[in-house]
């Protein structure tokens, strides 16, 4: 049912208000900028392809919906619905998942703070893009499998990131990737986005100490 490529799209016509969340850095300590991979143009021109690729494989977007992973995959999410909605004249729904309460990583003490997922449209029965920055050892889209169909069975489920980073884990692979790099172990990538980073770059950024 899944074939090779996991997708997720969305409704884009306005950042709604459930998706939004305060504007908090995501950079971390200990850590140190190596090199900017992608300006603000460069993401967009790159959505503006995968968009293209989305309408292509899918024959159009009738019966697509796209699902953002919380939480910077949401914002990307709404800007290929919109992107699509304006080519295909056709409403994109879009939603959010939280896969907090379903990730395999976390330390047993752990007490993650777990946001509400808002999916305001049946799955079932659609082909659902879900969408993410960056594709690294593939659990977070395994939970993201595992949250969606608590919500119904979908025809289809196709994956789209901006990123692929490699270091898989999992037998996972996305049919939609922005850009591959190759990173080490001790490397990270990190998108800013100006909806919650006040900032539109990816960068390359490396543990210290």
């Amino acid at each position: 049912m899944f074939g090779s490529n996991f997708l997720l799209l969305g409704r884009s016509s306005a950042y709604h208000a459930p998706f939004m969340a305060s504007k908090v850095p995501i950079r971390q300590q200990h850590t140190r900028e190596k090199a900017q991979l992608m300006s603000s143009s460069e993401i967009e021109r790159t959505l503006v392809r995968l968009v293209h690729e989305i309408i292509e494989k899918n024959d159009g977007a009738n019966g697509l919906a796209l699902i953002g992973i919380r939480r910077r995959g949401i914002f990307l999410a709404q800007r290929i619905a919109q992107m699509i909605e304006r080519i295909e004249k056709t409403p994109i729904p879009v939603g959010a998942l939280d896969i907090t309460a379903y990730r395999d990583d976390l330390s047993p003490l752990a007490k993650p703070v777990v946001q509400k997922t808002e999916i305001g449209f049946p799955v079932t029965g659609k082909k659902v893009v879900l969408v993410d920055d960056i594709l690294y050892t593939g659990r977070t889209t395994r939970a993201a499998m595992e949250a969606l169909f608590k919500h119904g069975r979908p025809q289809q489920v196709q994956l789209c990131v901006l990123i692929d980073r490699g270091h898989r884990e999992l037998p996972i692979e996305a049919g939609y990737v922005g850009r591959r790099v190759q990173t080490t172990q001790d490397e990270r990538i990190e998108l800013l986005l100006r909806e919650v980073d006040d900032a539109e770059k990816v960068l390359l950024v490396e543990k210290q100490g």
